[in-house]
């Protein structure tokens, strides 16, 4: 998901898409424990997507004091 798409969310939208996100994260690490995973950059490509969204969630906190 693109810094861009992001942005266009609703704060609702943006707890429940880190809620899922951080919950894939916590799975696919766990996975990757217990056997490699084919695309192991996926982990990395998810932990981003979560630094992402809360960096939004911040600026949003921000922007309304």
């Amino acid at each position: 998901m693109k810094k861009e798409n992001i942005k266009e969310l609703s704060d609702k939208e943006l707890l429940d898409r880190l809620y899922a996100a951080e919950h894939e994260y916590q799975q696919e690490k766990i996975q990757h424990v217990i056997s490699p995973l084919d695309n192991p950059a996926k982990i990395t490509q998810d932990r981003k997507l979560i630094a992402r969204i809360k960096t939004e969630i911040r600026a949003r906190e921000l922007n309304i004091k």
